[in-house]
């Protein structure tokens, strides 16, 4: 996992008839629609820190979004309800669609309202990242479990509460 970039691991999520349905939207061949969809990515990714380590509501909000991440899926009969996991991060992510959109198109030049779209056909794939990711770590170092990342320090910058180390486990490190 530490080899792979947030932006591989959406494209990678992504499938062909999706990033096809990219590039007709965009007018381009799929080489287009992956440097579009790693950029876009990138935005969401880079949203997401900056929402988290913000002093106000919204680093309590991707926080609460992201712990709700981390855990693991319901089972049984509590998934009759309609599959609520992941309805926090996915209506965050639904929320700083316009501001990633009309970031996306300033540095890109592709008109906003597509990149609107694209994100729209993203939000499922960045879930399944987070949640595979989340997966992943938990399963590879149980002392970085939500639980456990309270009681360790955070990253620097990333706030209080083990919020960069959970920030770390899903978005990966680096310039994403």
């Amino acid at each position: 996992m530490t080899e792979s970039s947030f932006q591989d691991d959406v494209l990678d999520g992504l499938g062909d008839r999706d990033l096809n349905e990219i590039a007709g939207l965009l007018g381009t061949d799929t080489d287009g629609a992956r440097e579009a969809v790693a950029e876009t990515a990138g935005a969401m990714s880079s949203q997401l820190r900056q929402k988290a380590v913000a002093d106000d509501d919204d680093a309590a909000e991707v926080r609460e979004a992201l712990s709700e991440v981390a855990e693991p899926p319901l089972q049984g009969v509590a998934t009759l309800g309609g599959g609520l996991a992941g309805g926090l991060m996915a209506g965050l992510l639904t929320k700083m669609s316009r501001p990633i959109a009309q970031a996306v198109s300033k540095k890109t030049g592709i008109p906003a309202a597509n990149v609107d779209r694209i994100i729209r056909v993203l939000i499922p794939v960045v879930m399944a990242v987070f949640a595979k990711r989340a997966a992943a770590t938990k399963g590879a170092a149980p002392e970085a479990a939500p639980g456990a990342a309270h009681s360790s320090g955070a990253a620097p910058g990333a706030g209080s509460g083990g919020l960069g180390e959970l920030l770390e486990q899903i978005l990966g490190g680096g310039k994403q």
